[in-house]
């Protein structure tokens, strides 16, 4: 537990110095261009490049010592930090003032593949938890990697804001470097005890083997259904990254917001300590229905009404429960997949699951833009339900949230009575995975 420990704390440094990354390049960019296409385009590129290196990472975490795969990340995010740096700082004036400028954007890839790589803590760490730890501490320490990413959060997203404002954009990655600086020497004194790669056979190719993975995915009953089931998920769930900022500031104010989702993102921590002390019960499949079942329901009301106490509450519970989705898809995983291929299945998944926000992103700003908005502003929702809804940009706004609502409480329930998640279910009741399993004949 102490070498755990250890690496918890080797990746809350690293995660929080990449979110610190992340969170300044874009509030500079919207701040130097002026323009939403930026940040709209950022977000919807650093969600794209997670969805296509996922099985890459997974097959760098399977074919290499955990250990090794995590220091590689972090030289090559120190090495993408360093670069972004130079390359600021011989940058002309005015280099960074319109969107069309390709010195804005070679800066924000340079920076974005810094921060990228770092992702593969993301896959490592549940890895060595698959492989390391007992049956019966995985849900917990699922829950604690959980609130690592939550205490990251929780920091990056009111220090990125005060360091740009007070120091810039140099100083800010200035101090990424020097952390990535720290999390390496951490990660380099702490003694990883790793067993034998067991999926490495002598002579055998370090291949990244997508339709090896894919079929062992297929080999465990459920598994599939599980990840389009995230996946749909999260295509909902862009809704909120496209839509929430928005919604927010017809609330109010740009400095209000900022200071409240530093405390929203207190729910993150929350989530991952009850996890961490609770578990996830005795069926986690079960637990992650029922925490479907809540998530939908509140973000059928947390709008209902133009309220900032009404949405604080709901997204609150709201990031509270979502730890519990993440930790219980891990320790399915962590059981059910074959160990030899555990890294590139959990690297799958999250390519799989990653590639549906960032399609509703680009997509629900112009329908919320073009249909949902003029509905309830000059259209028939101002007569249907204008009068107790509300009427306006906001209430446009707030009808998407309500929308999504109900489609992923339908969804949720649709799903939770299927064939497919009943043979999961049972799969992880009856043990371990067979070492092997679902990858035929061959090894890779």
């Amino acid at each position: 537990m102490k070498t755990f420990f250890r690496l918890l704390a080797t990746a809350l440094v690293v995660v929080t110095t990449n979110n610190f990354v992340w969170f300044a390049l874009i509030f500079w960019a919207f701040l130097s261009t002026k323009s939403v296409i930026s940040t709209s385009t950022m977000g919807g590129i650093f969600l794209v490049l997670m969805a296509v290196t996922g099985v890459w990472f997974g097959s760098i975490v399977d074919h290499h010592k955990k250990k090794h795969a995590m220091l590689g990340s972090s030289v090559a995010t120190l090495l993408a930090f360093a670069i972004g740096l130079l390359f600021l700082h011989v940058a002309p004036a005015g280099a960074f003032a319109s969107v069309s400028s390709p010195w804005l954007w070679i800066l924000a890839i340079l920076l974005l593949c810094g921060t990228i790589a770092g992702t593969i803590y993301n896959i490592a760490i549940p890895t060595l938890i698959g492989l390391t730890v007992p049956e019966e501490g995985r849900d917990r320490a699922n829950g604690m990697f959980g609130t690592v990413i939550g205490i990251a959060f929780g920091i990056t997203s009111v220090a990125s804001g005060v360091a740009l404002a007070y120091l810039g954009m140099k100083w800010v990655i200035g101090i990424a470097i020097a952390a990535t600086l720290v999390a390496i020497a951490m990660l380099a004194l702490t003694p990883v005890e790793e067993r034998e790669i067991v999926h490495m056979q002598e002579g055998g190719a370090k291949k990244v083997d997508l339709e090896g993975t894919i079929a062992a995915v297929r080999a465990i009953p459920g598994l599939f259904a599980l990840i389009f089931y995230t996946t749909f998920n999260n295509f909902l769930g862009g809704v909120f990254m496209a839509l929430m900022d928005a919604y927010g500031l017809t609330l109010v104010s740009v400095q209000v917001w900022g200071f409240l989702w530093g405390f929203l993102s207190m729910g993150f921590i929350v989530g991952g300590v009850v996890i961490a002390k609770r578990g996830l019960g005795s069926n986690p499949l079960r637990t992650f229905f029922r925490v479907n079942f809540a998530v939908w329901t509140v973000c059928i009301f947390f709008t209902i009404q133009p309220s900032i106490v009404l949405l604080a509450v709901g997204t609150f519970i709201w990031m509270m429960l979502f730890p519990f989705i993440e930790a219980i898809e891990q320790t399915i995983f962590q059981k059910v997949v074959p160990p030899e291929r555990l890294g590139r299945v959990i690297g799958f998944a999250h390519g799989v699951e990653q590639s549906a926000s960032p399609l509703t992103a680009f997509i629900i700003g112009p329908i919320a833009q073009f249909v949902f908005i003029p509905f309830m502003t000059s259209g028939r929702g101002v007569e249907w339900i204008g009068g107790w809804y509300g009427t306006g940009m906001g209430r446009g706004i707030a009808l998407v949230f309500t929308t999504a609502g109900i489609v992923g409480l339908a969804i949720a329930m649709i799903a939770r009575r299927s064939r497919a998640y009943g043979l999961l279910s049972s799969r992880y009741e009856a043990g371990e995975a067979d070492a092997g399993a679902g990858d035929g004949a061959a090894a890779p």
